[in-house]
């Protein structure tokens, strides 16, 4: 095992079983539920099922990002005993938690000047922040020192495209991202938007597709343009959904069908509190590599 710490936040969006299988420690963002804290722990004290019944009943939802004094909390023990850390942050055009990490590091660098502490921002969201991840405790478990996987990190981070699509525009509209007029003729007609991650980090309006068949088509459709190596891909695939599995379930047979040399079959995770308060229940996302540093609409 490397002589360093790889770590994540929670908002990763993959689950507890995976990140401890991978020697991935995570810090927890915060969301709340009615005006009640919670924690953003991967679904152990709020579960999808519950957050998302919640949402429907019409609970209000808020969230809260990491705060430099949690990161130094998180970072300290870790250079207590005598090992490096690289951090890989949600997407700052998402939160501004990646500074908040920064500042931690640069207050901790001061009391361990002899260990280095990297800061990663992702720009990737859910379980394409996760899919970063995964790819990195790859490397490094393959032997790769800090400096080379942070410098890996920062080269290929946007190769992880990101596609979105949404069946229920309830939280959108509450959140503003979507008009009522808008929302209420877009539930009229069936129609799903659908969006992507560029190259700012930012979540991005696509187009408005008008049905579930057809946006789960358009976002298979949308890899096999972008894929790396084409139908040859052979990389993971993620996906990520606000309960609404059998549409991802739909999105992963799909991909599979297309891509038979892919790394494994598509791993499907529950999107957790914090994404979730934004998107709301019937959102699912498709993740993969694509082969250059640049994400395609």
């Amino acid at each position: 095992m490397a002589e360093y710490v790889l770590s994540c936040c929670s908002t990763a969006d993959l689950s507890k079983e995976l990140l401890d299988a991978r020697h991935i420690p995570y810090v927890c963002f915060h969301f709340f539920l009615n005006g009640e804290e919670r924690l953003d722990d991967l679904g152990i004290t709020t579960p999808p099922k519950m957050l998302y019944d919640a949402i429907r009943a019409g609970a209000s939802t808020r969230t809260a990002q990491v705060n430099a004094e949690e990161y130094e909390a998180f970072f300290r023990p870790y250079l207590q005993q005598g090992k490096d850390v690289l951090h890989v942050t949600l997407s700052s055009g998402i939160s501004g938690t990646v500074n908040s990490a920064l500042t931690a590091a640069n207050t901790l660098r001061e009391e361990f000047p002899e260990r280095k502490i990297y800061i990663v921002d992702s720009l990737c969201a859910s379980s394409g922040f996760g899919l970063l991840v995964d790819k990195l405790a790859d490397l490094r478990d393959a032997g790769m020192g800090i400096d080379e996987l942070y410098a890996w990190a920062e080269e290929n981070k946007r190769r992880v495209n990101h596609w979105f699509f949404s069946t229920d525009l309830t939280t959108y509209i509450r959140g503003g991202r979507v008009s009522k007029t808008a929302g209420f003729v877009g539930g009229l007609l069936g129609i799903c938007p659908l969006l992507h991650v560029n190259n700012l980090g930012q979540l991005e309006p696509v187009a408005k597709i008008p049905s579930k068949k057809k946006v789960r088509q358009e976002m298979v459709n949308k890899m096999i343009a972008q894929a790396q190596n084409g139908p040859d891909y052979n990389e993971k695939v993620f996906l990520c959904q606000s309960d609404c599995i059998d549409d991802a379930q739909k999105v992963a047979d799909m991909v599979a069908e297309r891509f038979p040399k892919m790394n494994g079959k598509p791993q499907i995770f529950p999107i957790g509190g914090v994404i979730g308060s934004h998107t709301g229940p019937g959102t699912v996302a498709l993740f993969f590599w694509t082969e250059k540093p640049d994400r395609q609409r």
